[in-house]
């Protein structure tokens, strides 16, 4: 099939690559170059950084809603489109110049999580399961009609990142589907049930902390849902030292066992251990800015901790 892709993100990046190899990707659409990295020069998204390496046509558009760029994209005479991770809302006329059929691969088991961040709240609820949809494009955010959906378990200790890179997997064989049914004449799409409709809002770096007065359950599935970002930062107060160090926690797991009586909220225990209320988390990964991700062992030898005695509290600065 002749085929538009729409994206910007990593996300997509599977399956575009696998529509490449098996119709026909008339064009690209993405995002304008951004400033990125620490001397701001223009960057490419991820998918038009693949479109210019693999020489696929490509077209990136402040506004793919202009009528300039609708009609650029028309010109193409698409007879489908798939959009993964845009960051543009599509207009009914950029909508019907896709084809017969434009569809969206969406990170969560809608109507389950709508928005922005379905990922980070999966792992954040403490979730068993996520997945992907894909659905029809509608002026209603992410409440198109479901053509498609695959599941998988979530793991105990999986964070953001690594379901993101499992959910972007699934890509190829879930849009792979519809696209064969709509060839079949086999599409049999089904509506939302909206009184099960919740919300997945973006995260900004402020939201990147955890608060140890709660159930370890949660702890642990916000220090592995915040990570790779916004990063879960914490204040380090290190005995014998007045003022906090900044601390990032990048992987933790619930252990079995409370902790000691009186222990308060996010004091350390020892084995790496944080009381919580109720229950005690074990941290596995930590970081200071700036520098790599280490098991907690290591990167204690090289920063003397965190210890039992030490505290960690909510980052405020």
């Amino acid at each position: 099939m002749r085929l538009v892709f729409l994206g910007a993100g990593e996300f997509g990046l599977p399956t575009l690559e696998w529509l490449a190899q098996n119709h026909q990707v008339v064009g690209v659409v993405s995002q304008p170059d951004r400033p990125a990295g620490r001397k701001q020069a223009l960057t490419p998204t991820p998918v038009s950084a693949w479109a210019l390496a693999n020489q696929v046509p490509l077209m990136r558009f402040e506004d793919a809603n202009a009528p300039g760029a609708v009609a650029q994209i028309a010109a193409l005479a698409p007879e489908a489109a798939v959009v993964i991770a845009f960051g543009q809302k599509l207009s009914p006329a950029l909508i019907g110049s896709l084809g017969k059929l434009a569809v969206n691969l969406h990170s969560s088991l809608l109507p389950k999580y709508r928005g922005a961040a379905p990922i980070h709240w999966s792992v954040i609820h403490g979730d068993e399961e996520a997945g992907v949809s894909v659905i029809g494009l509608a002026q209603k955010m992410d409440a198109g009609l479901i053509y498609a959906q695959q599941r998988l378990s979530i793991g105990g200790r999986e964070t953001t990142g690594e379901l993101h890179d499992r959910l972007s997997a699934l890509g190829p064989g879930v849009v792979g589907r519809v696209l064969r049914d709509l060839q079949g004449g086999q599409l049999a799409p089904l509506a939302q049930e909206e009184t099960q409709a919740t919300r997945a809002p973006k995260f900004i770096k402020g939201d990147g902390t955890a608060h140890f007065n709660q159930p370890a359950r949660l702890v642990r599935a916000r220090i592995n849902g915040l990570t790779p970002w916004p990063g879960c930062r914490v204040a380090w107060r290190k005995t014998g030292e007045a003022a906090p160090r900044e601390l990032f926690l990048r992987r933790a797991v619930e252990t079995a066992g409370g902790a000691p009586g009186g222990a308060v909220p996010g004091s350390m225990l020892d084995g790496f251990r944080v009381a919580c209320a109720p229950g005690v988390v074990e941290l596995l990964e930590l970081q200071v800015p700036g520098g790599k991700i280490l098991p907690a062992a290591d990167f204690a030898r090289g920063q003397g901790g965190p210890l039992p005695g030490d505290v960690l509290e909510p980052w405020t600065g």
